[in-house]
């Protein structure tokens, strides 16, 4: 829970003009899979939990590894006709987009147009500046790292206003101006504190260098070399392209889900707003992980990770989170929630991936996210 369920969720009783959904309530559907299963009991079970103890109204996991890929799947896709959930729909990723974003800065690094640790002030002259806030003191890898001590602008958009407004554009100028509007939480590189404004600023630095929007830069460098057919960066865009789930948030314990799957993302710009497959995702991490995406010294700069203080070992790169298995080993990749889904992915370097994806969010269990970690950690040591 590291995008939205943590700073919107907490205020998301929803005491708004939403329609109530409890005539979308319907029978749970099997738990269904596609492939070899062998091996993935395990996963199935939390997939199983994850639709019931923890109220999601869907769940879906991909595994791969050398030998090729499984898709295992619980509950439903949409609680209004109970169409089981598939395993390859679209799906909006959250802060998944931060490995992108991040991996456009370090080709940009790669390419001598950026400098790691060079300050902000040099891509977005006077752009960071106010209540002690300055762009001259932190540096383009305190952005990707999340040590810059920015505010997140997130802490203070109440997600009331976002869902009673869902279709207004946010403007990066806007979204700023919240985070800048209060003092930094620490001076920079002193601690690690997670922050959207970080990729926010990272999203228009890009913009800054490549004069291209980021969107254009992140299909032309990553989507199409890679063939990630399914993954965008939706702008404005309020639907989800293709075959998708619904995604729902569930403003309290009691209450019943509210269909979300319709909004405007770019409050989420840089930091959020992308939309993927769970295939996608997983191809996308393992080609990041073999070098196809950055040189071999930008990919040891975004694997060079800090502390930070998380539960279960989290250690952050540069737009990357390491996690140990208990099998042995790390994997890397990363989580993301926004609106109607949360998602984890995870990858090694010898080959495996695994996303996970829930169609609830915020509103699931408090053990949802653990279980979520569980679904990815079961399946890369299965």
């Amino acid at each position: 829970m590291n995008m939205y369920a943590r700073a919107l969720g907490a205020a998301l009783t929803l005491a708004m003009g939403l329609a109530s959904s409890a005539a979308l309530a319907g029978p749970r559907a099997a738990a269904q899979s596609t492939g070899p299963t062998a091996g993935h009991t395990a996963v199935q079970q939390v997939l199983n939990r994850l639709t019931t103890d923890d109220g999601a109204p869907g769940a879906l996991a991909e595994i791969r590894n050398r030998h090729g890929e499984t898709v295992l799947t619980s509950g439903v896709a949409d609680l209004r006709t109970n169409a089981p959930m598939k395993g390859d729909g679209n799906f909006r990723i959250g802060s998944m987009t931060k490995p992108y974003i991040a991996t456009v800065v370090l080709q940009l690094v790669g390419e001598h147009r950026v400098a790691l640790d060079a300050p902000v002030e040099r891509y977005l002259p006077g752009v960071v500046r106010g209540n002690g806030n300055d762009g001259r003191r932190i540096t383009v890898r305190q952005l990707l790292q999340h040590t810059s001590g920015l505010p997140d602008y997130l802490t203070y958009l109440k997600p009331q206003d976002i869902l009673t407004d869902r279709y207004a554009h946010h403007d990066p100028a806007e979204l700023l101006g919240i985070a800048l509007a209060h003092p930094p939480l620490f001076k920079p590189g002193r601690k690690w504190s997670y922050s959207n404004t970080n990729y926010l600023l990272a999203a228009m630095l890009i913009e800054k260098v490549t004069d291209q929007p980021y969107a254009t830069e992140v299909e032309r460098r990553i989507l199409v070399p890679l063939g990630l057919h399914s993954t965008s960066v939706p702008g404005d865009a309020t639907t989800i392209p293709g075959s998708h789930a619904r995604g729902y948030v569930r403003p309290g314990a009691d209450a019943e889900p509210i269909d979300v799957t319709e909004f405007n993302p770019s409050v989420a710009a840089g930091s959020g707003d992308m939309i993927s497959s769970a295939s996608d995702t997983s191809r996308f991490f393992d080609a990041l992980l073999h070098g196809r995406l950055l040189r071999p010294a930008e990919l040891a700069e975004m694997t060079r990770t800090r502390a930070t203080g998380s539960s279960g070992g989290r250690a952050y790169g540069l737009g990357l989170e390491r996690y140990p298995l208990p099998c042995g080993g790390v994997y890397w990749g990363h989580g993301g929630d926004i609106f109607g889904f949360e998602t984890v992915s995870g990858a090694t370097t010898d080959g495996r991936q695994a996303t996970v994806m829930v169609n609830l969010d915020p509103g699931g269990s408090d053990a949802q996210d653990a279980d979520m970690r569980a679904a990815v950690t079961t399946a890369l040591c299965s």
